[in-house]
């Protein structure tokens, strides 16, 4: 097993079925009112806004044609040079000196950053850390100190179903509160446009709309469960599908800003992976079509170092179930660069366990 820092672990129970003896009228203003105020007045303060300015190049369309460029210039308003482009987002205070977590696709390209604060301070920041295949960005403000920040909760022990909050500035028209439910969890996507995320999130219904990219998810004890990155919509607004960075990717993500990477060291697999289909795992002899089946193998693939091979079925990565490529290579980026980690996995019908060295990717095969 490897040697990692201890997780903050902690459940917010919840239940919507009330034993029958339990069913009876409320006697007392606290049973009467239902409010998510405490776990607000707790998490809001460590909830940021985040703007950015880009100075983007504005080119005459008609530069080159003597006629044209002169009725541009004279006529069009359109002078060349250099012209502003601002953006919004939000963000998330994970330590009192001022280190901020947000989406990389809200401060990708910034040439300036201002952060504003619940209270309404203002601060620059520096972009020290960006990752553009886990949408992860970290600020750190510049001269803060004694900031309120959000704990961690370990996004492993949500359960659908469970009461979450999103705290966001959406549109810009000030910071938000929304309450809903986490929907799902293990949901996977492929990479899309540049500095939008792919991989492996926590579904919610919690209204998530544009502006709120970064900003928290947090459960009723107030801690971080995810960081809100994308919404699936075809207006532009919340119809309650929203998607998050789970914590515990967060929290590998600060770890190694604040050891002086610039963006996630990821374990190398070395493998060419594939889900099992039903009809891949009546050929594997599995009992239900789970985890990932190794298609092809690098010869210096740690998972090779392990003994796993071209056939078996990866299950399972450090005690928990895989059942997609993207969900293996989350599982993996959690866990970082150093040590070892152990692998359960399905050879010739066998269930097996194996550790597997936690090593970056020869620098012959790394891709720019």
């Amino acid at each position: 097993m490897i040697d990692r820092r201890a997780a903050i672990l902690g459940l917010a129970a919840f239940s919507f079925a009330v034993p029958a003896a339990a069913q009876t009228v409320p006697r007392t203003q606290e049973e009467i009112t239902l409010s998510f105020s405490p776990v607000v007045k707790k998490a809001a303060p460590a909830v940021v806004n985040v703007y950015t300015r880009k100075i983007v190049q504005r080119r005459n369309p008609f530069m080159g044609d003597p006629f044209f460029q002169r009725f541009f210039e004279e006529f069009g308003g359109g002078q060349t040079g250099r012209r502003m482009q601002n953006s919004l987002g939000s963000g998330v205070i994970l330590t009192q000196d001022g280190y901020v977590v947000t989406n990389n696709h809200v401060v990708f390209g910034a040439d300036e950053v201002r952060v504003v604060l619940a209270d309404k301070r203002e601060f620059d920041a520096d972009i020290v850390f960006a990752d553009e295949p886990s949408d992860i960005a970290i600020l750190k403000l510049r001269g803060t100190s004694g900031l309120p920040i959000l704990d961690f909760r370990d996004s492993d022990t949500l359960e659908v179903g469970d009461l979450v909050l999103a705290i966001g500035n959406p549109f810009g028209v000030g910071q938000t509160v929304t309450s809903g439910i986490v929907s799902a969890l293990a949901r996977t996507g492929g990479q899309g446009r540049r500095g939008a995320p792919g991989g492996y999130f926590i579904q919610t219904d919690a209204a998530v709309n544009p502006g709120n990219s970064g900003g928290a998810l947090v459960d009723m004890a107030g801690r971080l469960v995810g960081v809100n990155t994308a919404i699936i919509s075809r207006s532009g607004g919340s119809i309650g599908i929203g998607f998050a960075i789970p914590a515990n990717l967060v929290r590998t993500a600060l770890a190694s800003a604040l050891s002086g990477e610039t963006s996630l060291q990821r374990p190398w697999a070395g493998i060419i992976g594939q889900s099992v289909t039903s009809e891949l795992a009546d050929g594997l002899g599995l009992p239900a079509p789970i985890g990932v089946v190794i298609a092809d193998i690098h010869p210096q693939s740690p998972m090779k170092a392990a003994g796993l091979d071209v056939g078996d079925v990866i299950v399972a990565f450090e005690g928990q179930p895989v059942g997609s490529v993207e969900e293996l290579s989350f599982r993996m980026a959690a866990v970082g660069v150093g040590g070892a980690a152990t692998v359960d996995f399905f050879h010739r019908g066998q269930k097996r366990s194996a550790e597997m060295p936690l090593r970056a990717a020869p620098a012959a095969l790394r891709r720019n």
